[in-house]
């Protein structure tokens, strides 16, 4: 494809613009194998590559999108071939590297997963870097005792976005029994218990007036995909061994806290990274997104073209998006 079209981010005078623009291989940055974008999926951190300050892209002009799905066109890595469906996730993929908002995306064999065979490749999207955290999420609170306990009492943070949303049908799935999701959107209540939740908390009701070092033992397990004073408010709560799989800064880096969560009440605080995660993990992870973890029949999935991109986009920083939302690429 001597021409193609493609979502680019620039920066002008200190001034950030987005444009769609007609772009040629010179555009991309290098690597081993060309790829034929069919989906994307629009993630919280790209919206931040579009804003001034966002701390994600440092380097213009570049093509954001930090997942990708589509069919190989070339290779020059021995462990693809054209016509193979594939799929691309976190690395720098729309940070550092060219990534996938455009027909055609360049990237390193070592970052490329083929594609399992029971996804489709919109369904891979449907999952993206938001389902693969929340997979991840999952088996590292399962991997610390939740998955001996069904009745354990679970909450998900950020309910109505992509990671939460695909999480607490993750775990509804698995048959879990107690799933609590906190969100800040009453128009929200109905659509999050249709897709697993058991009780939707919204903010008013679960942030404390104080946040004390330790409160009422109500939480045994929890995925936070916001951070800032909602995990302040949640660590104190926890049960006695209880964990926190921490995925996500939406409220802000900054924790205070103290310590006695974690040395009187053994406490966890399990990081969630899904940008450098090994590739024999991320190919497990996968695998179970294809399988037992598999919830792309989402309740909160919205299809866009490239043109709907900045809309969307401003919608993720405003926090008026909802579930899930793939950009049908070609």
């Amino acid at each position: 494809m001597d021409q193609f079209s493609g979502f680019r981010v620039n920066e002008i005078d200190g001034q950030v613009t987005t444009t769609i623009e007609k772009l040629a291989l010179n555009d991309l940055s290098k690597g081993d194998v060309l790829i034929k974008t069919a989906y994307s999926s629009v993630n919280y951190k790209d919206s931040l590559a579009i804003k001034e300050n966002g701390g994600v892209i440092r380097d213009y002009p570049m093509i954001p999108g930090i997942d990708l799905s589509g069919t190989v066109l070339s290779s020059k890595d021995d462990r693809f071939e054209a016509g193979q469906p594939v799929l691309v996730t976190g690395y720098g993929l729309g940070v550092t590297h060219t990534g996938g908002f455009a027909e055609v995306a360049r990237v390193p064999g070592d970052w490329i997963v083929p594609l399992p065979n029971e996804l489709s490749l919109k369904e891979a999207m449907i999952f993206g870097t938001a389902g693969f955290t929340a997979a991840l999420s999952v088996q590292a609170l399962e991997n610390h005792g939740l998955a001996q306990n069904k009745e354990a009492e679970i909450l998900i943070t950020g309910a109505s976005g992509g990671v939460a949303s695909l999480a607490i049908a993750m775990l509804k799935k698995r048959g879990y029994h107690n799933i609590t999701a906190l969100s800040r959107k009453k128009s929200a209540i109905d659509t999050l218990k249709k897709i697993g939740a058991t009780r939707v908390l919204l903010m008013n009701e679960f942030m404390p007036d104080k946040i004390k070092p330790l409160a009422k033992q109500t939480i045994d397990f929890a995925i936070d995909t916001v951070g800032g004073e909602i995990l302040a408010a949640i660590l104190p709560q926890l049960r006695y061994g209880g964990c926190i799989a921490m995925c996500g800064n939406a409220a802000g880096i900054k924790l205070t806290t103290t310590v006695l969560p974690f040395i009187l009440r053994g406490a966890n605080l399990l990081g969630i990274d899904s940008v450098n995660v090994p590739m024999k993990q991320r190919l497990a992870i996968w695998q179970r997104l294809a399988t037992d973890l598999n919830v792309c029949h989402h309740e909160l999935v919205n299809e866009i073209t490239l043109q709907a991109l900045p809309q969307t986009l401003e919608q993720l920083q405003a926090g008026t998006h909802v579930g899930r939302t793939i950009v049908k690429i070609s």
